[in-house]
């Protein structure tokens, strides 16, 4: 549910009350994870997914009878069997358990929850499996017949260089959940019109930025600047720090002289091997749009141990990273 806060929180404040279904369970396979939610406002607008496309019709069903109040329980099964899964079109063979809520406009202490979801800060909900009642989670562990969901603070991506490809990074990412910063000197640059899917356009020199930020190992910093005066001194900085993802781009010719004075500003190799440079999974791609697709597949695939490649060539028999 705190996955779709945003819109969640523009229904409840326009007045509508909202169905929501959230995956309570995932048995097999399935492309959402516990917590994923699919919404109905009064107004008939459809919010989220919790499969993909696979049970989309049954969620909405569900959703559209909590508003109704018509609900014999708040908790079922989808694509129980594998009649059943045919039939809903869960074709990966998995079936997922859900719990059906209604969020009223009236409950504030939810909306503050949403609200802080939708900022990318800590947020958890409680959702009563039998009845389910959504409130703000109670202190300690969830109780029995209580699904806990948590929303931790967003990572950061932080990009230094205000160029065309940051703002399509910028753009590529946010939908990914990371809470975006681009940093770059230069005024006439680093302005959030050329920039507007950034939640913040800084103007600082970038190693003095990094090296002052709280950055831990689920942030990501990307240097596109192809200037040395900015490069080197933020690259220092994001490999001094705990940054789980560090990658600049250029040519390769750029890059070998950029590890080259790397190692004359005192980096060691170990924090070099750490560097993705060039940036990007091999992609074919060359402009700004297609470049940030190559930049936020390696990403993602280094978050979840994976080299990319082809789904078709993979011979395991898992596709969707859990955890």
């Amino acid at each position: 549910m705190l996955d779709i806060a945003t819109e969640l929180e523009l229904s409840l404040g326009r007045g509508h009350r909202v169905g929501v279904v959230t995956v309570a369970a995932v048995h097999g396979s399935a492309p959402r994870t516990v917590g994923s939610a699919m919404a109905v406002d009064e107004a008939g607008d459809v919010i989220g997914a919790i499969s993909g496309g696979c049970v989309e019709s049954e969620a909405y069903e569900l959703a559209l009878a909590a508003l109704a109040g018509s609900l014999g329980v708040a908790s079922t099964d989808l694509g129980l069997s594998n009649d059943d899964a045919l039939a809903a079109g869960l074709s990966c063979g998995g079936h997922l358990g859900v719990v059906a809520s209604v969020l009223d406009p009236a409950d504030a202490a939810v909306r503050s929850q949403l609200a802080l979801a939708a900022r990318g800060e800590e947020a958890a909900l409680d959702i009563g499996l039998a009845s389910g009642e959504v409130r703000p989670a109670d202190a300690g562990d969830a109780r029995a017949g209580t699904l806990r969901i948590r929303r931790e603070n967003a990572p950061r991506l932080i990009i230094v260089g205000a160029v065309d490809f940051a703002s399509a990074l910028a753009t590529a990412a946010r939908p990914l959940g990371y809470r975006i910063t681009v940093v770059d000197a230069r005024p006439a640059f680093a302005t959030q019109r050329r920039h507007p899917d950034a939640h913040e356009v800084v103007r600082a020199w970038p190693g003095d930025y990094v090296a002052n930020e709280s950055i831990g190992p689920r942030d990501v910093i990307c240097v596109l600047t192809h200037e040395e005066r900015f490069d080197i001194p933020a690259l220092v900085a994001a490999l001094a720090s705990d940054a789980g993802f560090v990658g600049a781009m250029g040519s390769r010719r750029t890059d070998a002289r950029r590890r080259e004075l790397l190692r004359d500003a005192g980096v060691p190799q170990e924090s070099l091997e750490r560097l993705r440079s060039p940036i990007g999974l091999d992609l074919g791609g060359a402009s700004p749009a297609q470049t940030a697709v190559s930049i936020v597949a390696q990403v993602v695939a280094d978050a979840h141990g994976r080299h990319g490649g082809h789904l078709s060539e993979r011979t395991s028999a898992t596709i969707h990273a859990r955890g």
